[in-house]
């Protein structure tokens, strides 16, 4: 019946049957009795002896490594493979995984079946630099990089809280030293600090100093990563840090929305100004070349001059002329018109005419 209270072992019981059901197999060996006997005992023993040695074998997966002892002596540490040693009681194979990345948890507790987190105050409350309470839930990601040192450096009584069986050091032992070391990161600066600009240094600085600690404890751990997961102000005055979280995102926004402005003007005033400078460059070389052309025009022609002064005057003169002569209007006048009246007979623009008297 379902609740009913089963009968506790009885170890003479099991001998007893046991002996009752080997006198019955002895009985039907060859040669019955004592002889037969022996030979049966000597038989099943080397059964036995063969299972018992089959038993050693084991393998190791491709992501782990394993230990080996012998009569509870450390041997040698084993790669992936189908291996073999010695089994119990004689020797021990102890297999960890090497290569995966594990998490602990400090100030909560996921829950896996709800997908929620239960607090943990009493990881989770520090106090700054500048005495105030913060609350902190960080986690920490790891990995054993030397099994030796994980399975026979530190005797770790265990964290049942997560889970961690005791003798391995990511139990307590990781949990303390994690504690610990953003407890003192935490306490050299003020709550400004952590809950706004310095989240990343916290972080860095922590995994810096519990990597320092665990490698003075020999625990074959190696620190991969420390993640603040949640940092809140006391609940009293949360609402004015939030406030203050608030503000300083504002002012970030600001400063990033003023460097994007900054960003886009200063290149074009940079092109403007170059644009400004290639003209003023390119004015500059066509007057200097018109200057260098006028003055070696002029070089040229003095050099001409002195060769043949007065042919050369003569040129400059009817070349002047040519240029003056276009433009200068001509008026005939005529002498038999009548006294007292100035004729004036305007004839077509930039068309040379004759001065002329009457006959």
């Amino acid at each position: 019946m379902y609740g009913e209270r089963r009968p506790e072992f009885d170890p003479n019981q099991v001998l007893n049957n046991f002996s009752a059901a080997w006198k019955q197999f002895a009985s039907k060996l060859p040669g019955g009795g004592s002889g037969g006997a022996s030979i049966g005992i000597i038989l099943i023993a080397i059964v036995a002896g063969g299972l018992w040695l089959a038993s050693g074998i084991y393998q190791v997966a491709p992501n782990e490594q394993a230990t080996t002892q012998l009569f509870g002596k450390f041997q040698t540490v084993t790669e992936p493979g189908l291996r073999w040693f010695w089994p119990a009681p004689v020797g021990k194979v102890q297999k960890e995984s090497t290569s995966e990345n594990k998490t602990m948890e400090l100030g909560f507790r996921s829950e896996t079946t709800s997908g929620t987190s239960v607090s943990r105050l009493g990881e989770a409350l520090m106090i700054t630099g500048d005495l105030n309470i913060v609350d902190i839930r960080l986690a920490v990601q790891y990995k054993i990089t030397d099994i030796k040192s994980f399975l026979f450096s530190v005797d770790d009584p265990g964290d049942p809280d997560r889970g961690n069986r005791e003798g391995k050091p990511d139990g307590r032992t990781l949990r303390d030293a994690t504690e610990s070391a953003i407890r003192q990161v935490i306490g050299q600066r003020s709550i400004d600090d952590v809950l706004t600009g310095e989240k990343e240094q916290v972080q860095i600085d922590t995994q810096l100093l519990l990597q320092t600690v665990l490698d003075s404890y020999g625990t074959g751990i190696s620190i991969q990563s420390v993640q603040l997961q949640e940092v809140f102000a006391p609940e009293e005055v949360r609402p004015a840090f939030d406030d203050v979280v608030a503000a300083r995102q504002e002012r970030e926004t600001r400063v990033n929305q003023g460097e994007a402005y900054k960003q886009d003007r200063v290149p074009r005033a940079k092109g403007a100004a170059q644009t400004t400078i290639q003209a003023a460059e390119a004015f500059k070389t066509a007057r200097v070349a018109r200057a260098q052309g006028e003055a070696d025009q002029f070089t040229a022609i003095l050099t001409e001059y002195n060769k043949s002064k007065e042919v050369t005057r003569q040129r400059l003169f009817l070349e002047a002329m040519e240029d003056i002569l276009p433009g200068v209007k001509l008026i005939l006048i005529d002498e038999t018109a009548g006294s007292g009246v100035l004729p004036f007979l305007p004839l077509t623009d930039n068309v040379p005419a004759v001065i002329g008297g009457g006959a």
